[in-house]
Formats: structure tokens, C-alpha cells, sequence
């Protein structure tokens, strides 16, 4: 038995005409009977850097008693120029989150995954306290079980107010340890029941923050930029 948190979370390796770009992470999500495939929006496309691959490859398992069966499955970026994940952006500028919709029937015989849903997001009454514990679920430097091709959680601690927006943006800060890889992991929180995926989807870890510091002197800030989870309420619209 394993925690089914671990099915909930998908190993991305990014692509250029066929070529290996970057890893990193993502996690599945689900709304009125459409899946979708959640991530940063800087993995799908990253003007700074030139980043632009043409489509990513997921691994999914596909038997459930034997974990180490997998199959991997391409998702093309583009229909031609069309461009086909969504992004968004608020008032203060664009949201580093993408989904994009999976074609369900086009899946490997037996795909195993978990998927968030819109009952898994807070509700305007709850609320998490300061310091809370979180777990960030994904691939560090593309790390993982290569046996059984799971991912790792990483602990990290709410470090800003939930509900606010840090600089007034669309996210808040945990702090923990993370890597390169990492991005586009969900951000979660343990949720009292016992349903079949018992946790709470608070947000979309992003990257760590650098700070104004020099860095032969001052040691790494530890904290990192996770955009608010209700941002896929608009996306998978």
C-alpha cells in the first residue's frame, strides 16, 4: 500500500524536436470529467532563458501490483502556432502556473494516477496557520524512485500570511529546501478523513526566491514562491 498523494504527482521531461530539454514536475487535476495536466508556466515556455520546448513526456504507471510498470506519454505544446496549455494573469501581471487538458481515451492502457480536484482547494472559511507543515511532491533534479518511479516529498513550512498576496502577488512563501526540477510541484496540506485522497491542494510550488543578498556573504534566503492553488479555477474553466 502506498499513499495515494504519491500517484498524484508526474515526473515532466520537457522537448525540442524530439531533443531532452529540462526535467521538472506537475501534478494531475480534475473538473466536470476533464483531466488536466498542472505545472509552471515557466516550464512550458520561458522567454528569459530562450526555454521553449515543443511538448512533454509524463511517465504513468499502469498495473497496479507491479509499481515498476510504466509507459510514457507525449503532450504536444502547440497545434501548429496555436498554443495549447492556458496560463494566467491578474491585475499584477502574469501567474507562473500552466494546465493543459489530457486526452483521456489517448492515456496508456491502465494509467494509474491521483487528481486533484476543485474539492480539494480551501474554502473562503478555512484557514492555515503559520508554520503550518506542508509537503512539496515532486522531482528535485529530476530525482526519484527509479524502481518504482515515485516522487519524493520534501517538508516546508507556511513562511507568510495564507490568504495574503506576498508583494501583492498571486502567491505566498513556504520555507524549505528545494531544487531545480521542482517546479511546478504540488503544495499540500494533510486533511482530516480518510477519503482517497485525503490532503489539502494549497498551491503550485514556483522557485525559490534570491533576495538581495551578497553571496559571498549571506547564506541562501530557504524560501520559495508558491502560487495559490484557486488560480486553476479560472484555468480549467
Amino acid at each position: 500500500m502506498i499513499d495515494t498523494l504519491m500517484l498524484s504527482a508526474a515526473r515532466i521531461t520537457t522537448l525540442a524536436a524530439g531533443q531532452i530539454l529540462t526535467n521538472a514536475s506537475g501534478f494531475f487535476f480534475q473538473r466536470d470529467g476533464h483531466l488536466f495536466l498542472v505545472t509552471s508556466r515557466h516550464v512550458v515556455l520561458d522567454e528569459s532563458s530562450g526555454h521553449q520546448p515543443d511538448s512533454l513526456q509524463i511517465e504513468l504507471h499502469t498495473d497496479a501490483d507491479n509499481l515498476a510498470s510504466t509507459a510514457d506519454f507525449n503532450i504536444p505544446l502547440y497545434n501548429g502556432e496555436q498554443r495549447l496549455w492556458r496560463q494566467g494573469i491578474d491585475g499584477a501581471g502574469e501567474i507562473d502556473v500552466a494546465a493543459i487538458e489530457l486526452q483521456q481515451a489517448q492515456l496508456p492502457p491502465g494509467s494509474l494516477y491521483q487528481a486533484f480536484s476543485p474539492q480539494h482547494l480551501l474554502q473562503a472559511d478555512e484557514s492555515v496557520e503559520i508554520g503550518s507543515t506542508l509537503l512539496v511532491v515532486g522531482f528535485p533534479l529530476g530525482f526519484q524512485d527509479n524502481l518504482h518511479r515515485m516522487p519524493v516529498a520534501r517538508h516546508a513550512g507556511l513562511a507568510s500570511s495564507f490568504g495574503l498576496r506576498f508583494h501583492g502577488l498571486g502567491y505566498f512563501l513556504t520555507d524549505g529546501r528545494t531544487h531545480r526540477g521542482i517546479s511546478g510541484a504540488p503544495v499540500v496540506k494533510r486533511a482530516s478523513g480518510d477519503g482517497e485522497l485525503p490532503w489539502h491542494l494549497l498551491g503550485i510550488h514556483s522557485t525559490r526566491l534570491l533576495g538581495e543578498r551578497d553571496e559571498e556573504q549571506d547564506e541562501a534566503l530557504g524560501l520559495n514562491c508558491t502560487w495559490y492553488a484557486d488560480i486553476l479555477m479560472t484555468l480549467t474553466e
